[in-house]
């Protein structure tokens, strides 16, 4: 049985800068990218802090929008997203 998936989009609390991931476990995600781990992207810009979650069925299926959420990086599309204007894309209540 898949697990569940989730698709993340992260602010850097630094620059602004934008970060897209998926896991099955976006808090414990969000703690490594802070703490450092993972590529030099995340750790150039700590801290970050979570923008939008969106919850899949498998993380077969949220890898699969993670890839696809980043082709509209810097686009219209991209855009309303962060600013809350898709409601698939619901801003996280912590911001």
């Amino acid at each position: 049985m898949a697990s569940t998936g989730f698709v993340y989009i992260l602010r850097s609390e630094q620059s602004g800068k934008h970060y897209i991931g998926s896991t099955d476990n976006v808090a414990q995600r969000l703690e490594a990218h802070n703490a450092g781990y993972g590529g030099n992207y995340t750790k150039r810009y700590r801290p970050w802090r979570v923008l939008c979650v969106r919850e899949f069925a498998e993380i077969d299926q949220a890898r699969r929008v993670e890839k696809q959420l980043k082709s509209y990086k810097g686009g219209c599309a991209f855009k309303k997203i962060i600013c809350g204007e898709v409601a698939e894309w619901p801003i996280a209540t912590a911001c």
